[in-house]
């Protein structure tokens, strides 16, 4: 038989994280035996070359899964099933697709980003617009992303607070701030000092500074404005004039107002923003395929 799609692959592979603690590559090899795939179906690759077709769907399956809080991860490269994800075994599914994950409202918000990437555009008569090949090449490109950020703030939310605030550190410096990684390091140093998670100077001799406050919130967990307030009191502290305010979840309207009206200037980041920009400037991902697209060269035929 073909290699399943990932949706097929999706009730396997709860039921094998409902077992305990499981490893992404073992359950691989588990899930060929199961479906008695080939030698040659086992090793069958993406385009890319670099993952087998049945490891992508996998790890697929198990996103899907996690966004509908069935699955969660334990450590780097294992996951296991939560208590809703039994209670839903425990009902003896016959199939759990993307239709059955529908029911679960965290789920429903992860779709809704993907739902309103590929949603044809109208033209003014109130006709639908049939997409051409290359906007259908960067709708699917929005969709892998939206999937990607999502997975990027779990990630922060499992690590420690000073892994975030490493990492929130790494990201200003790979935008540009601070220098070398080197003098970010050190303005890591202080880190905790007074509400203040991390400083990097401008320049070489510090004269110029932005200090940092990380918040690893839960996503419906918000941000308000007494947190906002409480940030200026102590760059107020610092005699520092800007700083970056980074959460996972988002800011309230009245958190940014507050930063707004403000004398001192403070750039509220949230957890869209956020893995957004690490995305953009490869803090904590990589490229896992390149698509060359190529058209004709009409200087080339013009010399016909």
């Amino acid at each position: 038989m073909a290699v399943p799609d990932f949706q097929t692959l999706m009730l396997p592979v709860l039921k094998a994280a409902a077992d305990g603690e499981v490893k992404i590559s073992d359950l691989v090899d588990k899930l060929a035996e199961e479906f008695q795939l080939t030698e040659e179906e086992r090793r069958e690759l993406l385009p890319s070359g670099r993952q087998t077709t049945l490891a992508n769907r996998a790890g697929w399956a198990r996103t899907y899964l996690a966004k509908a809080g069935l699955v969660k991860p334990t450590r780097r490269g294992y996951f296991e099933a939560t208590d809703r994800g039994r209670r839903v075994l425990a009902g003896n599914p016959g199939r759990i697709d993307t239709r059955f994950l529908s029911q679960f409202p965290e789920f429903e918000e992860f779709r809704k980003a993907a739902r309103d990437a590929v949603e044809d555009t109208s033209d003014t008569t109130g006709e639908l617009v049939e997409r051409t090949p290359d906007e259908l090449l960067r709708v699917t490109h929005r969709q892998i992303e939206n999937a990607l950020r999502a997975e990027l703030l779990d990630r922060l939310l499992e690590a420690s607070p000073t892994f975030f605030e490493n990492t929130i550190v790494n990201l200003l410096v790979s935008m540009g701030y601070g220098g070398s990684r080197e003098d970010a390091g050190r303005a890591i140093g202080r880190s905790g000092d007074n509400g203040l998670d991390g400083v990097i100077d401008q320049d070489a001799l510090g004269l110029d500074r932005v200090y940092i406050q990380a918040k690893r919130y839960k996503l419906d967990n918000g941000v308000g404005e007494a947190e906002v307030r409480g940030f200026a009191g102590s760059l107020e502290g610092a005699k520092a004039t800007k700083g970056v305010l980074v959460t996972t979840s988002y800011f309230t309207p009245q958190a940014r107002a507050f930063a707004e009206k403000i004398a001192r200037r403070i750039v509220l980041v949230d957890g869209q923003q956020l893995a957004h920009l690490m995305i953009k400037h490869d803090v904590g991902v990589r490229i896992e395929e390149t698509l060359h697209i190529k058209k004709i060269d009409e200087d080339f035929f013009a010399s016909e």
